[in-house]
């Protein structure tokens, strides 16, 4: 998608309030439809605006951002600089280093950053934050429309799944809501996978971006990219991570987890199979794939 590289005028006017002397606005959006960003200099500060295209991911970004600044340090995570509900945008600081999905690492360097990135998430895990009695109930209900989904994807996919796999979704339909009741809730990223790290190898520092998907919920949710696109071909980066994190997954974690990334790939099938994108119609049978026979090591 080609992205207007000029800000808002009312959102330059705003910036500009905040950040006196702007010099320089280069569009930095996401290749998807609803990502606003904008990489904006002043001498030689540089910061970021984003732009919401409704409350609630501002909102989101915003607590994101509180969360960070109790949990990380300062160069983990931008700091907050100003926000405005009524735009809705925030303009946050820049961190040094590249986004790690788009850089080429030796497989030595790779397990570097998989383990920061585990000690990283330990600690936004750690930090504590309220989660009220409707905050649990929302997070129950998030679960049960995850189980929900999948038992709708089993019903209309039929026989294009294998019977391991229908064996394996009818099993996030029935059992995901009550096994997660006995999981960790922690203030998830919501979104913690490479393309959300920062790598700077010049002073091996790890950074974490973008927290419009951040909420309380299960932790382990924030292990499924992880658990469906790296893990399953590269061992070594699993155990980097959890050696960073911490702890290995109990049992009923890693049950969850795999129940949590089987989800998201017959979501993944069922929308490709639906919309004839083979992408994601590969995505998620290979996803399927590598849970049906993480499933047969419980």
């Amino acid at each position: 998608m080609t992205h207007d590289a000029s800000l808002p005028r009312d959102v330059r006017e705003w910036v500009a309030r905040h950040l006196p002397g702007l010099d320089t606005v280069t569009d930095a959006s996401w290749p998807r439809g609803d990502s606003r960003i904008w990489r904006v200099t002043t001498g030689e500060e540089e910061a970021f605006v984003k732009l919401y295209p409704g409350p609630e991911k501002f909102a989101r970004e915003v607590r994101g951002c509180e969360h960070a600044a109790r949990a990380l340090a300062a160069d983990e995570a931008p700091r907050l600089l100003a926000s405005d509900p009524s735009l809705p945008a925030v303009i946050t600081s820049a961190l040094p280093g590249r986004v790690v999905r788009s850089l080429s690492l030796d497989a030595a360097e790779e397990r570097r950053v998989h383990q920061l990135a585990g000690h990283l998430l330990r600690r936004w895990h750690d930090c504590p934050e309220p989660v009220s009695a409707p905050g649990r109930a929302s997070i129950l209900a998030s679960v049960t429309a995850q189980a929900d989904e999948a038992a709708s994807c089993l019903e209309h996919l039929g026989e294009q799944l294998t019977a391991d796999q229908r064996d394996l979704v009818r099993e996030v339909s029935l059992d995901l809501p009550q096994i997660t009741e006995r999981l960790r809730v922690v203030y998830r990223h919501g979104d913690y996978s490479p393309r959300n790290w920062l790598w700077d190898p010049g002073n091996s520092s790890h950074g974490l971006i973008d927290f419009e998907e951040s909420d309380p919920g299960i932790a382990v949710e924030d292990f499924v990219w992880l658990c469906g696109a790296a893990w399953p071909t590269r061992p070594d980066l699993r155990q980097a991570f959890l050696t960073g994190y911490g702890s290995e997954l109990t049992e009923a974690e890693q049950r969850a987890l795999i129940l949590f990334t089987a989800r998201l790939a017959v979501s993944y099938l069922s929308t490709g199979l639906a919309k004839n994108e083979s992408v994601l119609i590969e995505r998620g049978r290979t996803v399927l794939g590598h849970m049906v026979r993480a499933r047969a090591g419980w």
